[in-house]
């Protein structure tokens, strides 16, 4: 009735004969205080057609690889109740967006009218951080254009009383727009966490993370062993390899300062923690698509921890190159110690906040607890095999001994992840148990090298140098050399073989 008013206050319902498609499937009011545009998915109607991914992603002029909207399947794995849906997903436009708390460079918005949350291409320097944030992964890079897209809900169709492009195509009128009570889903995602995964979408990732605004209906009973088709399936997430050295030689030279900081101080070896530091970030900045917009990446200071990473490690470099060339100036040659201290703190902090950026993601294989022991436990190990290997002169026993200790303390860590290794035909694998089964799988070759890597040069070399202390200079090298290579593998696992939960469809390597 209230279309049909609208209609006749515009001068009768006589419109264009697709009206039905662009207007009618919209709210007949616009969202009002703590209210927004949401999507309304049914189940029963979608037919997996994808016409909605095919209309997105002509009307939005999408790169040939690149997808705003996935179709995947629903189906139950209890005989006893059977069923079977395909479900279309998009972003959900969270009330709560981890895309943009995360961002280092506040490319994204939410609308305070609409609440649709926006992309700022032109604020963005392509660290694709708000991929790893988002929970859904809907955040898409375009390596050809350097920035992550997204979609906005068609917010220029919407503007003009127009809907989306994937509601228009829909053959069956599966997808909506509705307009949805902010305060309502975040009571109902976030006071019952335990009910919340069903009441969104089965399988899912945790609703109460961000709150999404999508609602999925069915007139049919979900059962309770409903899952999603590709839920089993583990494949290796992507590399990132600037981001692996830059996370092992920025520890390194975290731990090298440190180390010297215990012993009588060397301006090298503060020197060469330095110029490891300025290493890392320059090896770090090849993961940008937009490297020379690099600098922006301090904005986000007060909910992004990639910028008070940034921040971090920017303080510390000039002040351990202070601590490097301090001697060399009378004036600052008394300084050296408070320089050292002061990049030793800025330092573990900026190993802290490379952590907590990673935790931040609450991918379960990223946990605190275990991202700190290994980056902080890769500072520790690596700053005293340079050591070792830069100053063979220092009292060596003790070093190697704690060398040895901290291996053996952060491989025991490391290998915690294979108390959830189960066989494939587990029910509803989780996120822990896919990790385990690709390190065994597709990833164990560099499981075994990172393995022999750190029992070499953490284990046999060290204790080859308490035997042959004459050698010390070569066995350390080696030591550190080989230290190098385990970590490297370490952290190139960390990346690829973390598999979170997902939405149905869409299964991305």
């Amino acid at each position: 009735m209230e279309c049909f008013a609208r209609d006749h206050a515009a001068g009768g319902a006589d419109g264009p004969a697709q009206a039905k498609y662009y207007r009618r499937l919209l709210p007949a009011a616009p969202p009002g205080p703590g209210q927004q545009y949401a999507f309304e998915v049914d189940l029963d109607q979608c037919s997996g057609c994808k016409a909605c991914v095919t209309a997105c992603h002509s009307l939005n002029g999408l790169d040939e690889d690149e997808t705003w909207r996935e179709v995947g399947l629903l189906h139950s794995e209890d005989w006893r109740a059977p069923f079977q849906a395909t479900v279309t997903t998009a972003c959900h436009h969270c009330v709560d967006p981890g895309c943009l708390s995360g961002c280092p460079v506040l490319a994204y918005d939410k609308d305070p009218v609409t609440g649709i949350v926006r992309h700022l291409d032109d604020q963005c320097i392509g660290c694709q951080y708000c991929v790893m944030k988002c929970p859904y992964e809907v955040p898409k890079y375009s390596a050809r254009r350097g920035i992550v897209r997204k979609c906005d809900l068609c917010s220029n169709r919407l503007a003009q009383g127009e809907a989306p492009a994937c509601v228009q195509a829909c053959p069956s009128q599966a997808i909506r727009i509705t307009v949805a009570d902010q305060a309502i889903l975040t009571a109902q995602f976030r006071a019952t966490p335990a009910a919340a995964g069903n009441a969104f979408l089965p399988t899912a990732p945790r609703p109460a993370l961000t709150v999404p605004t999508t609602r999925y209906r069915s007139a049919r009973p979900l059962p309770a062993a409903v899952r999603a088709g590709d839920q089993r399936r583990v494949a290796p997430a992507h590399g990132h390899p600037p981001l692996v050295f830059m996370l092992v030689l920025s520890q390194l030279s975290v731990g090298a300062l440190t180390v010297g900081l215990f012993l009588h101080p060397s301006p090298a070896q503060a020197g060469g923690g330095a110029l490891l530091g300025i290493a890392a970030l320059g090896l770090g900045s090849l993961h940008l698509g937009r490297p020379t917009q690099a600098w922006r990446a301090f904005l986000g200071w007060r909910t992004s921890w990639f910028s008070r990473e940034v921040i971090a490690f920017g303080a510390f470099i000039p002040l351990a190159v202070g601590a490097a060339i301090a001697p060399a100036f009378p004036a600052l040659a008394g300084l050296q110690p408070l320089l050292g201290v002061a990049a030793a703190v800025a330092g573990w902090l900026g190993v802290g906040c490379s952590a907590m950026l990673y935790a931040d993601t609450h991918r379960e294989f990223w946990n605190l607890s275990w991202t700190a022991g290994k980056f902080f436990g890769t500072a520790a190990l690596l700053g005293l095999a340079f050591t070792l290997a830069v100053r063979p002169g220092v009292p060596h026993p003790g070093l190697l001994c704690a060398l040895v200790f901290v291996t053996l303390g952060k491989l025991a860590l490391e290998q915690r992840i294979f108390r959830w290794q189960v066989d494939r035909e587990t029910p509803a694998p989780t996120a822990l148990n896919r990790t385990a089964r690709l390190l065994t799988g597709e990833l164990s070759v560099w499981q075994r090298w990172r393995i022999a890597g750190a029992l070499l040069g953490g284990g046999l070399l060290p204790l080859l140098g308490l035997l042959l202390p004459t050698h010390l200079a070569l066995i350390a090298g080696t030591a550190l050399a080989c230290l190098l290579v385990g970590e490297a593998c370490e952290r190139h696992l960390f990346f690829t073989a973390v598999a979170p939960d997902k939405m149905p469809g869409g299964f991305t390597t």
